[in-house]
């Protein structure tokens, strides 16, 4: 089978994120539940946006190509679509002849700038110190009219109750993976900061809305759950927070048949940019070449 074509950039490294995309740290089930847990949901917003075919897109962070494959199929023959990511091992193997795969660090390297006519990043800005800039970068790849569609998550603002329902454990290990990554360079609450951070590069016709949604044990939700806990563990020099019997415990814990959860809540925000906005851009950008003209 013949894989799609691919631009090797070896300038980064897998780093990166947190979670790194590689096989032997367990990417590969992360992979095989994340699409199961949250496609239906992203492909609701890309729709939204009325995407169609011979529309140019790029996905940021591509994973495991499972969205790659629905813009592929969405945009046909007459489109194109770009996946980036910082190790884009399972990306190679996907054969679509409208499909361009770019090994990529977005904390460091630039997008092209001003031909997509949408944007798409899920569960990435969460991990990256350099954010701001990475979201720029998004924005400044966009068509005039073009949509950007971001996804994060949002730890901190919903707490389980079970005084109210006994069924909503709250498991300690969850306590200690947000204290954890809180500690680190991970920000909780980016989902939350989205709207905000869009505003900031001048957006201005932006929508959000947020989703929570149930986890019951041997879901998808709690099989990356205990799949990023065990990572978080075994990366780091250990948790005080809690002993090695407790943290097993907990795993075993939500095994259980009659577990459940409440995820993260799920933030989705939107936005196009305005036609006048690339045009002012346009026009900056010929003043300092005129300005400045090449020696």
């Amino acid at each position: 089978m013949a894989s799609a074509h691919t631009n090797e950039n070896h300038t980064t490294h897998n780093a990166e994120c947190l979670f790194d995309n590689d096989g032997e740290r367990g990417a590969e089930t992360r992979f095989r539940n994340l699409p199961a847990l949250q496609d239906a949901h992203t492909i609701h917003h890309l729709t939204d946006r009325g995407i169609e075919e011979g529309w140019s897109c790029l996905e940021i962070g591509g994973g495991c190509g499972s969205i790659i494959s629905w813009l592929c199929e969405r945009v046909g023959v007459t489109g194109r679509v770009l996946a980036t990511d910082i190790e884009p091992q399972f990306l190679q193997a996907l054969s679509f002849p409208n499909l361009e795969v770019c090994r990529h660090g977005i904390r460091r390297e630039r997008l092209p700038a001003g031909q997509f006519d949408i944007v798409h990043a899920r569960l990435l800005l969460t991990h990256l110190p350099e954010r701001e800039s990475a979201l720029r970068w998004m924005v400044g790849a966009l068509k005039p009219g073009g949509w950007i569609v971001i996804e994060e998550f949002e730890d901190m603002s919903l707490l389980l109750d079970p005084t109210v329902n006994p069924g909503e454990v709250n498991v300690g290990v969850r306590h200690t993976f947000e204290h954890d990554v809180t500690s680190g360079r991970v920000n909780p609450c980016q989902g939350r900061l989205l709207p905000q951070h869009l505003q900031s590069n001048d957006l201005v016709n932006i929508g959000a809305d947020t989703s929570v949604f149930v986890w019951k044990a041997q879901s998808a939700g709690v099989r990356l759950l205990k799949l990023s806990c065990k990572e978080l563990r075994d990366a780091t020099t250990g948790w005080h927070l809690m002993s090695p019997s407790e943290f097993e415990a907990d795993m075993n814990r939500v095994d259980d048949q009659n577990f459940f959860t409440l995820s993260q809540r799920l933030w989705t925000a939107w936005d196009d940019f305005p036609e006048q906005k690339w045009m002012a851009l346009l026009t900056c950008e010929t003043v300092c070449r005129c300005s400045h003209p090449r020696r």
